[in-house]
């Protein structure tokens, strides 16, 4: 059965498939669609909000199974941001766009803060719609850290550089790909989404129906 992950790297696709490959899911990209679909606007205000948002709009497009995450930084000095903004976390302030300028900025923000207020967390929601655009399931999860004065590390993308994992003594951008998916938010989160996937919905036409009617709110580990 047709899974379509909402995303268009390749990379991110190759590692839900992985993961799910045991559900009775065949994960596609959405660049294996015949036409292209615009890009919704996230505008929901939490992360489950905007994965929701993604999984019911992609799902309703190609009139498929969807699954959509959303993940960010939050911050505790800062509140809690950057947030669901965290892509966009320099752009909003005028201070130029992409991984760089977020960085910079987010050293800025934090450069008066002492060592032990410096904590943060990676998190993710996964949404999974069905192709009518119902969302049937989803998962969160975090990873705990803290944040560095500096950057360490070039593997990874976005605020990996500055994120340390004090039980590793290094950061996210100092982990292989592997190291990086088995302690990952993204990486735990589709372990739990796996696990309600095998739980509430068994990959048969019968059983699915069943699985469906006895399951009309989302359910959220």
């Amino acid at each position: 059965m047709k899974l379509l992950v909402a995303t268009k790297n390749a990379g991110k696709v190759r590692e839900f498939a992985d993961l799910l490959r045991s559900t009775g899911f065949d994960c596609v990209a959405l660049s294996s669609l015949d036409a292209e679909i615009p890009t919704p606007e996230e505008t929901g205000e939490t992360f489950r909000a905007n994965a929701c948002l993604k999984a019911t709009y992609y799902a309703r497009a190609a009139q498929s199974w969807a699954l959509a995450d959303d993940s960010g930084l939050e911050v505790d000095a800062l509140d809690g941001k950057p947030g669901v903004v965290s892509s966009r976390w320099a752009e909003l302030h005028d201070a130029g766009s992409g991984d760089a300028a977020n960085n910079v900025l987010l050293l800025q923000q934090m450069i008066d803060v002492p060592e032990e207020r410096r904590t943060a967390r990676f998190v993710c929601v996964l949404a999974l719609a069905d192709p009518a655009g119902r969302i049937v399931l989803t998962a969160r999860d975090t990873i705990e850290g803290r944040l560095l004065s500096g950057g360490r590390g070039g593997n990874g993308f976005g605020y990996d550089p500055l994120f340390l994992v004090q039980a590793l003594g290094r950061t996210t951008a100092e982990l292989t790909a592997a190291e990086k998916h088995e302690i990952s938010h993204r990486g735990k989160a589709l372990r739990r989404l796996r696990s309600l996937m095998q739980e509430f919905l068994p990959m048969t036409p019968s059983t699915q129906q069943q699985a469906m009617a006895s399951t009309p709110q989302p359910t959220e580990l």
